[in-house]
């Protein structure tokens, strides 16, 4: 009877301690009773402080950098985080920042221990300051400004001091009202028209300030810690890795349709070809979706002002399970008779994102010239299908091994690999990209915190393609793009023409958050963990891959690229490995660089976006707009006069007719000069190239 007792005892004690836990879980996941949180406010989920703590945790033993958080490193994410939430220091005050110091030593900590309430009190502050400035510009509009005053509206803010009162801050925002206010006038509008259509923005702008959620916080705020340590650690909230994935793997299970938030409807901008809303014809673009429903029979989900990532996620769902939409016609007035349709998710391929090609034609001297391009936007592949064993898994070198066989059949005399804008993606893909071009041999080298260094080699043997190869790469070209194009320079095994390249030349591990690590359902991590390094041993890090031809681009290198980031880890070398370069290319480059730069000052396409690019390079500078009408319009007169001076200099240089107004100029059908000039680089090398196609050396590389 004793034994009988104590057990019972030890029962109920086990009890009340699981509800003891439970109680205390409850109250964390809205931490009010700390005192810090009101009751309403955005506060974190006791998961969310768990994953807080791991990813510390990772940050300080995986980096590349091996940095411990403490003080120091505190008083730098706190700086960043701040400047996260109000870079142009348009919503803080002075006082709201001297309040919010007494954390800024206090971040090391609370990544340690979960408690990351302070975080969140900033942001709701953040927020509060929002909803003040927007209230208070709507009201603004009630009454037309004065355009008649000499006055200028600072818009670049990000080195001027806070804000001291709220007077200070009710002056900037008269100017910034002003301003949006004046720039519809500009378009045309009536101070009626533009006085609507900016508080129909603000209102939205408003609207939107009150569905942020803990989760968009919560990785605002750990990707302050994470790109301390460098610009491209990154947490991703569960919503974002899917769509990392997406990225990758270029494919979803959902309808087939690109939406777009249009005032306070998510409207559909393009049906995806082949997808079941294709198939099924009944949703059109343009069409405006007010509800949502899952099943044959589910309830319908009022949509109307939502945000847009909620409405997707309603939409996507398990391929094969149906989805029904209430939708507004296109054209159709609000409060017009709505229709529901039935649609059946399925794979959809989103193929406007995988590799391209296309043929160039050059005429010269009574000679043709077919010039191959493939574009590839990024470094993607369908890793679950691989690792499912599905031999048909989409990836970017299977593409364009299969655009290559396609290009040959089109009878190309060179290959132009079209780099330009491409951020990189997974490293596999790069080094078997690269060997479709090599025989054997090294690609890249990575070396670990710890000086571990592996070597990285062309996956398989033999070549994929072996006559003239260019690659056009701009600023935006990063990461495995700069793997690519620095392996292909190194064997001299093509030329790189555009401008030197962004830059980033780390590796990151991606990492599964929450208990067990197998789904992302607590987000992911991406961690640098090392460095990339040519086979030369020059690092691609911060200082890119030099084109052995340059060509314009209109990216600023000041302003964009791994240099212009904060943190960034610095550039270095290590030593080479043994690689064997081919010959030829280097000797030709001279001359290359020679004919082409001749060639381009007679070009009038390319000395068009050259004068485009200074043009635009004078405007950039300017850190302030003046706020009277009459100056500003005479200022963007005086800017569409130069642009279709220049626009009618180009049209008259190639024997085409003038234009009448800056209006007529249509700038999405303009050349591409830069691809128009790596052209005519490759045309260069096909003439000099010994090997034309036809000759056994390229039957043998069609083989492969």
């Amino acid at each position: 009877m004793h034994a009988l007792s104590r057990r019972t005892a030890a029962t109920l004690f086990a009890l009340l301690l699981v509800l003891s836990l439970l109680a205390l879980a409850r109250s964390s996941a809205v931490p009010a009773g700390t005192g810090l949180l009101p009751a309403d406010a955005i506060a974190p989920t006791v998961e969310q402080k768990a994953v807080a703590r791991q990813i510390g945790a990772i940050l300080e033993r995986q980096h590349y950098r091996q940095a411990r958080i403490d003080d120091s490193m505190s008083v730098q994410i706190f700086k960043r985080y701040l400047e996260s939430l109000d870079s142009q220091h348009a919503y803080l005050l002075a006082d709201d920042i001297a309040e919010f110091s007494r954390y800024q030593t206090q971040f090391d900590d609370m990544i340690r221990t979960g408690q990351i309430e302070p975080a969140f009190l900033m942001f709701n502050r953040f927020q509060q300051r929002n909803r003040e400035r927007l209230a208070k510009a709507i009201k603004l509009l009630a009454q037309e400004p004065d355009w008649q005053v000499d006055e200028y509206y600072e818009f670049d803010r990000k080195d001027v001091p806070w804000a001291q009162s709220g007077a200070e801050l009710d002056e900037l925002w008269r100017k910034r009202v002003k301003s949006d206010g004046l720039s519809l006038l500009l378009a045309g509008k009536t101070w009626a028209e533009a006085s609507k259509t900016l508080t129909d923005r603000y209102s939205r702008t408003l609207k939107r300030v009150d569905q942020i959620s803990a989760d968009d916080v919560f990785e605002n705020f750990m990707n302050a810690y994470a790109r301390t340590y460098d610009p491209h650690s990154s947490y991703f909230s569960p919503r974002q890795s899917e769509e990392y994935r997406i990225a990758m793997a270029l494919n979803y299970d959902g309808i087939g349709a690109s939406l777009q938030l249009t005032d306070d409807y998510v409207t559909v901008i393009n049906i995806i070809e082949g997808g079941p809303a294709a198939t099924a014809g009944t949703l059109g673009v343009n069409d405006r979706i007010t509800g949502v429903a899952q099943g044959a029979d589910g309830p319908i989900q009022d949509v109307i002002g939502w945000r847009l990532d909620d409405v997707v996620q309603l939409i996507r769902g398990k391929r094969d399970t149906i989805v029904r939409l209430q939708l507004l016609p296109a054209g159709a007035a609000p409060g017009s008779n709505e229709k529901v349709i039935s649609l059946t998710r399925n794979k959809i391929t989103l193929e406007a994102q995988a590799a391209q090609k296309r043929v160039e034609t050059l005429h010269r001297d009574g000679t043709d010239y077919r010039i191959g391009v493939i574009t590839v936007p990024a470094f993607y592949q369908d890793v679950a299908a691989m690792q499912a064993g599905d031999p048909d898994y989409r990836s970017t070198t299977r593409d364009v091994r299969r655009l290559l066989r396609e290009l040959r059949k089109e009878k190309m005399d060179g290959l132009i690999l079209d780099l330009r804008g491409n951020g990189g993606g997974l490293l596999p893909e790069a080094q078997s990209l690269t060997g479709l071009f090599i025989d054997r041999g090294p690609v890249v080298q990575v070396q670990f915190s710890n000086g571990e260094r592996e070597v990285l080699d062309d996956p398989e043997s033999g070549v994929a393609y072996s006559g003239p190869l260019a690659v056009l790469v701009d600023r935006f070209s990063a990461s495995a793009s700069e793997i690519f194009a620095g392996a292909i320079q190194d064997y001299r095994r093509g030329v790189v023409m555009g401008q030197t390249t962004f830059g980033k030349g780390t590796v990151q591990n991606l990492v599964t958050l929450g208990r067990g690590g197998q789904s992302a359902a607590s987000g992911q991590l991406t961690v640098t963990v090392g460095k990339f390094y040519r086979v030369s041993g020059e690092s691609t890090q911060h200082r890119g891959v030099e084109p052995d031809i340059a060509l314009s681009s209109p990216i600023d290198m000041q302003d964009f690229g791994e240099s212009a980031l904060d943190a960034a880890l610095p550039w270095d070398r290590i030593s080479p490995v043994s690689y064997q370069r081919a010959t030829g290319v280097n000797r030709e480059l001279p001359e290359l660089a020679h004919m082409e730069d001749k060639r381009a000052a007679n070009d009038p396409d390319y000395r068009w976006l050259q004068e485009d690019i200074a043009a635009n390079r004078e405007l950039r500078k300017q850190q302030r707009v003046s706020l009277n009408l009459a100056q500003r319009r005479n200022e963007r007169d005086a800017e569409d006069a130069a642009r279709l001076s220049r626009e009618n200099a180009r049209r008259e240089s190639k024997g085409e007719p003038a234009l009448k107004a800056v209006s007529d100029i249509e700038f999405d059908k303009l050349p591409d000069a830069v691809l128009d000039q790596a052209a005519q680089v490759m045309a260069d090398m096909v003439r000099d190239n010994p090997t034309r196609p036809g000759t056994t050396r390229t039957a043998q590389s069609e083989q492969n």
